[in-house]
């Protein structure tokens, strides 16, 4: 038996993205710390997968490699326990299509220590449209309220917001009744964040250059998927006491601050990681998205592409020329 999957390989620094047609025994060969069998229905490209599948960034650290840090499908066999064949799961990150195979794939193998049952009301191709990049905004919406960040705190920042992880934050602290304000590059694109909920939107201009140690106090909570200077201004104009979550480096991993705002004003900076995610955070996490995201707005931020398209969309997507979420029907 065989499936196909998107193959990433390097040989003497040349470097390929394919689709080829692995044999079960070769996924078993090169998977033998998995112990649960799926078969994948959906999958995505986030950015991260988009930076492996361009050979722009040192993401892949086992060559070959299939790609994909996501996956949703049904468990085919399982040496484990808690999970059996029939069962709907979920796998975000852990290493997968970075060390370990990942979930641009047909049939793919996990550790049953990475996987969360796919909660109920929600389909495999809405996870995926979720997604990594979902998870992670509910995760930095929920470092938000943990911090004391309520509703009628004031106006909450959302950076990067036509991407993935931005507009689904949007969708996610609208639908809590936050105001949000939605800073993007994309001037064509405020409908679009007006109808996910942003009550306003800014030019990314506004935050991306360098600007003042302090300045004038606006935001209650920050959603940070950007980083540098975006991320420094965004601190340096967080209200006494709020909080700003950071996620992300699409301007870039350097954060040209200084402690000025944290010292003087008491902001907080939480750093938010989903790739090793303790499993209570992650479930926590994915029970949320299931009754707190609107499925309406989550069908806005999403498009569908076949598994020979995954690699195609990669440029786009780190040229930011994608509005919200890329979900690969991989046996489309």
């Amino acid at each position: 038996m065989s499936f196909k999957a998107v193959m990433l390989t390097r040989e003497q620094d040349r470097f390929a993205a394919q689709v080829s047609e692995i044999a079960d025994e070769t996924l078993r060969a090169n998977t033998p710390e998995a112990d649960v069998t799926v078969a994948v229905e959906y999958s995505t490209v986030n950015y991260k997968d988009a930076l492996a599948l361009a050979n722009k960034g040192p993401v892949v650290r086992k060559w070959p490699m299939i790609a994909g840090i996501d996956a949703a499908g049904t468990v085919v066999d399982s040496a484990d326990g808690r999970f059996s064949a029939g069962d709907k799961v979920v796998l975000n990150g852990w290493g997968a299509g970075e060390g370990h195979w990942g979930g641009l794939a047909q049939k793919a193998r996990f550790r049953a220590d990475w996987l969360v049952p796919l909660p109920e009301g929600l389909s495999a191709k809405q996870a995926m449209a979720i997604g990594t990049a979902g998870y992670t905004a509910m995760l930095c919406c929920q470092a938000l309220r943990e911090q004391g960040v309520a509703a009628d705190s004031g106006e909450i920042l959302v950076t990067g917001a036509s991407g993935g992880v931005g507009s689904i934050a949007i969708a996610i602290l609208s639908g809590w009744g936050y105001r949000v304000v939605a800073s993007t590059g994309k001037a064509s694109e405020a409908d679009y964040l007006k109808a996910l909920g942003a009550g306003a939107v800014i030019d990314r201009t506004e935050l991306s250059a360098p600007g003042k140690p302090l300045q004038k106090e606006r935001w209650a909570g920050v959603v940070d998927a950007v980083g540098s200077h975006t991320l420094a201004n965004a601190c340096a104009q967080t209200r006494y006491g709020g909080t700003v979550t950071a996620c992300g480096l699409a301007q870039g991993m350097d954060l040209p601050a200084t402690v000025a705002p944290f010292i003087l004003r008491g902001v907080r900076l939480i750093g938010i990681d989903s790739v090793m995610c303790p499993m209570p955070r992650r479930r926590a996490a994915w029970q949320a998205l299931a009754s707190d995201l609107d499925h309406r707005k989550l069908e806005s931020t999403t498009q569908e592409v076949g598994l020979a398209q995954a690699v195609d969309v990669a440029a786009a997507v780190l040229a930011g020329k994608v509005r919200g979420r890329i979900v690969v029907d991989v046996n489309a």
